[in-house]
C-alpha cells in the first residue's frame, strides 16, 4: 500500500469514528498557533523532489522534503526559494512551511509564500485525495485554493505534494547599514520603496538600519550611492539570523507578537522593544502587555497582530476575524473537514 493510499485510510477511519489528528513534519514549527492536540499523523517520511524543470523555473516536491535540500539543489542551478522561508529548525520541511506560510526578509519585494504556489495534491478531512492549480503556470486551474491551503495551518487538509515557483538568485548583493531612529528608518524606507531601487530587505533593530539591495551589479552600486551607509560584511549571516530569529533581539522570555501593519505607519504607543522588517510593513514586538491592548491598538491603524512565541497558547493567538470572515473560514472548514479532524483548534477555538 502507498503512504498516500495508508494515510487516506488513516485520515477516513478517524473522520468515522470522531478522532482529531494532529498533523505533523519535522515539528519544528509545534510553537506556531494555538496548542495542538489529537493523534498524530505524521507526514516527514514522505519526502523527495518530484519534478524540476529549471528553465521552466518550477519545482515540485513532496511535504516532507526537507527546506535545505530543495535550496540545496536550486543553488546548483542559481536559482532560490524566493520568498526566503525560515527553517526554525533543521528538519524544516516544505509541507509545514507551506502550512504556515512563513516569508522571509525578501517577501514584500519578492512575493509572500503563497504566492509561489502553483498546485498543491493533498488530502481532505474525509480522506479524499484532491488536486488544485497545476506545475507550470499557463496550468493553473485550482490556483486560488492552492493559495488558500496556503497559512491554513493543516486544518483543511493534510498537504502531499507541492509545486512551487522559483526565481534565479540575483547577481549581485550589497547590505548596507545606518544609525537612525525608528521614526526616520520608517521615512526613509518608504521614501525608497517609491523610487526604482532594487531593494530586497530593510530591518531595523537597535539603532541601526540595514537595507539589503539585490540584483544586477550596476544596477546594486547605483542604489548603494543613492541610499548610502556603510556595507555589511557579513550580511548572509545577518540575513540569515533576522530570518530564524536568531539575533539578540529574540532571546528572551517575553512573549513575543508579529504585528502586521501599514509600512508608513508611525511606532505604536506600545510598552517593550520592537524590531522593524519588510521596511515597517511587519513589526516585532516583545511585551507583556495585555493581548487586548496590543490588539486594539494595532487594529486603530489597520493591522493586525499574532502572538508568535510565548505567552497563553490556549488563548486566541491570531487575531480575531470579523463576523464576516469568520463564517467564511467556518464555510471552508466544513467544506474540506466537515468532521473538524484536521488540527482542530490550531488557527481558532471554534476552527
Amino acid at each position: 500500500m502507498s503512504f498516500e493510499q495508508s494515510l487516506q485510510d488513516r485520515v477516513h477511519d478517524a473522520a468515522a469514528s470522531g478522532t482529531p489528528l494532529s498533523i505533523q513534519g519535522s515539528n519544528s514549527k509545534a510553537f506556531y498557533g494555538r496548542t495542538p492536540h489529537g493523534e498524530i499523523l505524521s507526514v516527514k517520511d514522505h519526502q523527495g523532489i518530484l519534478d524540476y524543470t529549471p528553465s521552466e523555473l518550477v519545482i515540485s516536491a513532496r511535504a516532507g522534503t526537507r527546506l535545505t535540500e530543495l535550496e540545496s539543489v536550486l543553488e546548483q542551478e542559481g536559482q532560490m526559494l524566493a520568498f526566503e522561508p525560515a527553517h526554525f529548525g533543521e528538519g524544516a520541511t516544505l509541507g509545514g512551511t507551506i502550512a504556515c506560510a512563513f516569508s522571509g526578509p525578501r517577501r514584500p519585494y519578492a512575493g509572500a509564500a503563497r504566492d509561489f504556489v502553483l498546485g498543491i495534491n493533498c488530502v481532505n478531512g474525509t480522506g479524499e485525495w484532491l488536486r488544485f492549480g497545476g506545475q507550470v503556470m499557463k496550468n493553473v486551474a485550482g490556483y486560488d485554493v492552492s493559495r488558500t491551503l496556503a497559512g491554513s495551518l493543516g486544518t483543511l487538509a493534510v498537504l502531499l505534494d507541492i509545486h512551487l515557483r522559483v526565481l534565479p538568485r540575483p547577481e549581485s548583493e550589497i547590505t548596507l547599514q545606518q544609525a537612525c531612529d525608528a521614526a526616520a528608518a520608517i521615512e526613509r524606507c518608504n521614501a525608497w520603496a517609491a523610487q526604482p531601487l532594487p531593494l530586497s530587505a530593510a530591518c531595523h533593530v537597535d539603532g541601526q538600519l540595514t537595507i539589503r539591495l539585490s540584483g544586477m551589479e550596476q544596477g546594486v552600486q547605483s542604489a548603494a550611492t543613492v541610499i548610502g551607509g556603510e556595507p555589511l560584511a557579513d550580511a548572509a549571516a545577518f540575513w540569515q539570523q533576522l530570518r530564524e530569529q536568531q539575533l539578540a533581539f529574540f532571546s528572551g522570555e517575553q512573549p513575543l507578537w508579529r504585528l502586521s501593519v501599514p509600512a508608513a505607519t508611525d511606532s505604536l504607543p506600545l510598552e517593550g522593544d520592537t524590531l522593524l522588517d519588510w521596511g515597517g510593513a511587519q513589526r516585532w514586538l516583545r511585551s507583556e502587555q495585555p493581548a487586548e491592548t496590543i490588539r486594539s491598538t494595532v487594529e486603530s491603524v489597520g493591522g493586525h497582530a499574532t502572538l508568535f512565541r510565548g505567552g497563553d497558547r490556549s488563548g486566541e493567538i491570531f487575531h480575531p476575524l470579523q463576523p464576516a470572515l469568520l463564517s467564511l473560514h467556518q464555510r471552508l472548514k466544513k467544506t474540506f473537514d466537515p468532521a473538524g479532524i484536521l488540527n482542530p483548534g490550531r488557527m481558532y477555538r471554534d476552527l
